[in-house]
């Protein structure tokens, strides 16, 4: 089955119009969700609408209200909600760009795949991928989905472009409110070259595919197993990370980046040793002929 388009219309940069299509970049797959089972008769567990002190209701007389202060709400009807979404006007007009690293990753909600619609609107699609990478900024743009407005930012990926949902000012915390307290002395030069060489040491190119979720492959395996157990307990063995003994509140942290780093070097020149000769066989003595 084809994936569903969670937008379509054009890009439009000045006079330029490029027809377009966006779909999601991410999925849920590894994630697993429960639910809750009356365990007497293996039935799914149901919610009432239930008001404090008349009991359950019925859902047609359910509507919506935002609360002013404790308790004190004012109420909307589904005609009055309607009536202020935007309508989609199938248009993201880029009306700025910004250096790629401008934005903090904090902003980044959620990224989709953004494709040309049709082979007529290719050229201008790679004329646009291809000005984006050269200049290294990111088109911004607000778009209307679902009578609200998102802002997004266009950047190129690969041969295509993503665009990235991006959160406004107001639905991200302040940094300075979390880590007013944290100290801004200068570390002292002999702890930070050795930080710096176990960086360099375990630096790599990333690849998503190196990682997985341990806990999910676990579950699927007790899934997996309790299907086939028709009920019966399974419990599946994982090994626990051993024990850090903290027997003081001071840390040496000298000593504990040093054997890392040393640790490091012991374990690529394991990988370097050539593999050791296997010792030739004995000769077997020639068998005695009896007299």
């Amino acid at each position: 089955m084809a994936a569903r388009a969670y937008w379509k219309g054009q890009i439009r940069l000045a006079l330029v119009a490029i027809p377009v299509e966006v779909y999601p970049a991410t999925k849920s797959g590894a994630a697993i969700s429960f639910r809750q089972i009356h365990e007497p008769s293996g039935k799914p567990v149901k919610y009432e609408k239930i008001v404090p002190g008349i009991g359950a209701i019925d859902t047609d007389d359910i509507v919506k209200g935002y609360e002013t202060s404790k308790g004190n709400y004012v109420l909307l009807d589904e005609e009055e909600i309607e009536a202020v979404k935007l309508e989609s006007k199938r248009t993201l007009e880029l009306v700025q760009f910004v250096d790629a690293g401008e934005i903090d990753i904090l902003y980044y909600a959620k990224p989709y795949y953004v494709v040309p619609a049709d082979e007529l609107a290719e050229e201008a699609y790679i004329v646009l991928r291809e000005a984006l990478k050269k200049s290294k900024k990111v088109g911004l743009g607000q778009l209307s989905v679902r009578g609200q407005e998102q802002l997004v930012g266009l950047r190129p990926c690969g041969r295509g472009l993503v665009l990235e949902v991006l959160r406004y000012a107001d639905e991200v915390n302040k940094a300075a409110n979390y880590f007013r307290d944290v100290g801004n002395t200068k570390p002292d030069a002999d702890l930070l070259d050795l930080a710096a060489t176990l960086i360099d040491k375990k630096s790599g190119k990333f690849d998503a595919s190196d990682y997985h979720n341990h806990y999910v492959d676990a579950l699927k395996r007790v899934i997996a197993k309790k299907a086939k157990a028709k009920g019966k307990r399974v419990l599946e063995d994982v090994e626990e990370p051993a024990a850090v003994s903290r027997g003081s509140n001071v840390i040496d942290l000298m000593a504990a980046l040093k054997a890392s780093v040393d640790g490091q070097k012991k374990a690529a020149a394991e990988e370097e040793k050539p593999p050791a000769k296997k010792a030739a066989p004995a000769k077997k003595a020639p068998a005695r002929t009896r007299a």
